[in-house]
């Protein structure tokens, strides 16, 4: 399953304070804890991701998926708004916009 995380507007504001590789550590390490809590296996492969603030979009792709993905990248966006809103320093909404493509 391909899922594809578009930002939002104030998400690839926030983006653009971070470089290519901070931004696939972040995804990476917060997947990685939210897979303890969910049975499902994510990754963000760097092949993909070359300009993540350029295309504005993360693509992951996920298998062996035993549980709703949606509710998994709904809980993941919240937790990537925690280190965007530390950089950015302000309010930040919705970061980006799940489009999962089976």
């Amino acid at each position: 399953m391909r899922i594809n995380m578009k930002f939002t507007s104030k998400g690839k504001a926030a983006i653009e304070n971070f470089n290519n590789d901070e931004l696939l550590e972040i995804f990476a390490r917060y997947i990685k804890t939210l897979s303890k809590k969910y049975d499902i296996e994510v990754d963000v492969p760097l092949e993909v991701n070359q300009n993540i603030v350029g295309d504005g979009t993360v693509i992951a792709l996920a298998q062996n998926v035993k549980c709703d993905a949606e509710t998994f990248f709904k809980e993941l966006g919240r937790d990537i708004k925690v280190p965007l809103k530390k950089r950015l320093g302000g309010k930040l909404e919705n970061v980006f916009k799940t489009e999962i493509i089976e």
